[in-house]
């Protein structure tokens, strides 16, 4: 199923986590190509194993400094954080650290400050450059995958990686990772080639299971259009409500993914959501809550249509919001 959903992924190996499958695809990128920094992207998140626990130094072509307690300064060093959608700055990390680089590690759409979808071009230009070096690129679509569309983000935005990891959603609920990729590449996993990886309960009968019936589930014909239509109804109508009552937001939303920010700033790098206003979203978070609408509590988390909403749900939203941001006006 994964293998037609994401023809990419040639061949696919199977982990007991998202955070397994994003680790095991750099151990085999660094196995592949003889080489041992990766670069990420600011404000992505890809798991909790030291290497990408690793804030960015001052700039491109520094490295970084730990991000938690217990990641070591040596880690830290074999890593490059570039900011988001700045090819510029990309291209100079690569200028300096090219011939190091294993992998370029990157959430074709960001989930983790918010939906933040590329530039165009972006994503293409990542592939050349990091090609052009000998690097390898790899998807982490833990978030991604089959959120957009039946498939991963790479095949709605028409951009093929080396390497995938997925998790959450492929076990429906129960714990699973994956990765896959090349055929070429996928050979160097032992006992074929010499990059080990393995698990007592990888691929687990329990978690396959749930996993399939997901995923069954996720090809019910017209299902992504819908979650398109109640996205966009529900990003339209929260853009009304905060015009009608003077509340500074931009929203970002890819089919029925999206997220709210408290600025006037278009959001396309982690700096941007940053700098939108927290405080805000505290506010309307909690007001939201009162009005019988929970919603994730921070200002970088995503919405999500799901398959259990109904448009009555979204109208009942935009209901909730427009009560809210009269509040919030009045507290001006």
């Amino acid at each position: 199923m994964l293998k037609s959903a994401i023809p990419s992924m040639e061949k696919v190996r199977f982990t007991n986590s998202g955070t397994e499958a994003v680790m095991t695809t750099v151990r085999l990128a660094r196995a592949y190509t003889g080489r041992d920094k990766i670069i990420k992207f600011g404000g992505s998140y890809h798991g909790h194993f030291d290497l990408v626990l690793v804030e960015a130094g001052s700039g491109p072509s520094t490295l970084g400094t730990p991000d938690s307690a217990g990641v070591t300064e040596a880690t830290a060093k074999e890593v490059i954080t570039v900011p988001f959608n700045n090819i510029d700055a990309f291209k100079e990390a690569l200028d300096v650290w090219g011939e190091q680089v294993a992998a370029v590690l990157v959430e074709p759409i960001v989930g983790n400050f918010g939906i933040v979808g590329p530039e165009a071009g972006f994503l293409e230009k990542v592939n050349e450059l990091t090609h052009a070096v000998g690097a390898l690129v790899i998807y982490d679509e833990v978030i991604t995958a089959f959120r957009f569309m039946y498939g991963g983000a790479q095949d709605l935005l028409q951009i093929k990686p080396d390497l995938t990891a997925l998790g959450k959603i492929i076990g429906g609920g129960l714990p699973i990772g994956a990765y896959g990729g090349r055929l070429e590449i996928m050979e160097t996993v032992a006992p074929l080639g010499p990059a080990y990886q393995a698990g007592t309960h990888a691929g687990n009968p329990a978690s396959i299971l749930s996993g399939i019936a997901c995923l069954e589930v996720l090809q019910e014909e017209g299902l992504y259009n819908r979650f398109e239509k109640y996205g966009t109804k529900l990003k339209e109508g929260i853009l009304l409500a905060a015009e009608k009552y003077g509340i500074t937001i931009t929203i970002n939303q890819i089919v029925g993914a999206l997220t709210v920010f408290f600025t006037d700033k278009t959001v396309k790098n982690y700096e941007d959501a940053k700098q939108s206003n927290g405080e805000q979203f505290s506010r309307f978070f909690k007001l939201m809550r009162e009005e019988g609408i929970l919603l994730a509590a921070s200002k970088y988390e995503a919405w999500f249509i799901t398959t259990a909403h109904t448009e009555a749900d979204i109208d009942e939203t935009i209901a909730a919001t427009n009560r809210v941001f009269a509040m919030m006006a009045s507290e001006k």
